[in-house]
């Protein structure tokens, strides 16, 4: 057993590949991020020039854009870095990446829980969206998005970095926050099990929420072709997001409770990758494919590149 005071670097040992395994993952993981830091800064460029996006629905995709670029920031250097054969990792770096992904996740589901309000009151209230949806309002939602999730992750950080550690070896690809508590921590008490349940409860309030949401709105939809036609473009692309994520949380979750936990799983692997690999990559192309507005303005910017 490993003295708490000597242990300042850990190792990942989820990827145990050979040398020519290595280089093929990395070359398709450095094109997976350039291509994720291209298509997310082209829509938040296109948002961010063009005034007829200024909107809550454009601004709200484009914190989401940029939520995704932070995610993929927080994971994809750091994993280039052990494919090419080192898996060591500082305790305080590992602790970074923790709360990068971890913010990331929650500031995801946030943004998308507040793109629902506004598609809720944009077809449901559309009476009542302009003196709703103002200004001061954005400022404060976007404000929520953020401070939410990095305030109640510096707080699982701060609890979890009470446990003394047992172990350095981490049988996955990255840091995560239940790889450190649940399987090197010497010890565990309630308050790792309270503040475990507080996320279950946020997420399942913010599902709840959901759910109720889409209800109301595809009642709204379902004898207006003109609420129907809102429907198709605004909310199908959040609806589509919006599952891929769920289920890419679903997926996570079940690898944190029932993942093997006697070495590299690569399964396991692979569905805990997924939720910071897979919505920053396919969001923007959701979104450039569906909103005509984005579309048309995409278009316009290489036809003049073209020129």
């Amino acid at each position: 057993m490993d003295n708490i005071s000597s242990i300042v670097m850990l190792t990942l040992s989820g990827l145990d590949e050979s040398w020519t395994n290595r280089l093929i993952i990395f070359v398709f993981t450095l094109l997976g991020f350039i291509l994720t830091i291209v298509l997310n800064l082209t829509l938040i460029v296109i948002i961010i020039l063009h005034r007829a996006l200024h909107e809550p629905m454009y601004i709200f995709l484009c914190n989401l854009c940029i939520n995704g670029l932070y995610g993929s920031t927080g994971f994809y250097p750091a994993f280039l870095y052990t494919v090419r054969g080192s898996n060591m990792i500082s305790l305080s770096e590992c602790v970074l990446q923790i709360f990068v992904i971890m913010t990331y996740t929650l500031c995801e589901f946030t943004n998308l829980t507040v793109m629902a309000l506004d598609r809720y009151m944009a077809i449901c209230r559309p009476l009542h969206y302009q003196t709703v949806m103002t200004r001061v309002t954005i400022c404060k939602l976007l404000i929520f998005i953020w401070l939410f999730p990095c305030g109640t992750t510096g707080v699982s950080i701060s609890i979890m970095l009470r446990y003394p550690l047992c172990g350095s070896h981490i049988d996955r690809l990255f840091c995560q926050n239940w790889a450190l508590v649940e399987r090197l921590a010497c010890q565990n008490d309630i308050v790792q099990h309270i503040v475990n349940g507080s996320f279950f409860v946020w997420f399942n309030s913010l599902l709840a929420f959901l759910i109720f949401s889409y209800v109301k709105i595809i009642s709204a939809c379902w004898h207006s072709k003109q609420n129907q036609h809102k429907f198709m473009t605004t909310c199908l692309p959040h609806l589509i997001a919006l599952v891929n994520f769920i289920i890419l949380t679903i997926f996570d979750a079940m690898d944190a409770l029932f993942g093997s936990r006697d070495g590299p799983n690569v399964l396991g692997n692979l569905m805990s990758v997924a939720i910071i690999v897979i919505p920053p990559f396919i969001n923007p192309i959701i979104y450039g494919v569906k909103q005509t507005p984005i579309r048309t303005q995409i278009k316009k910017h290489f036809q003049q590149i073209q020129r």
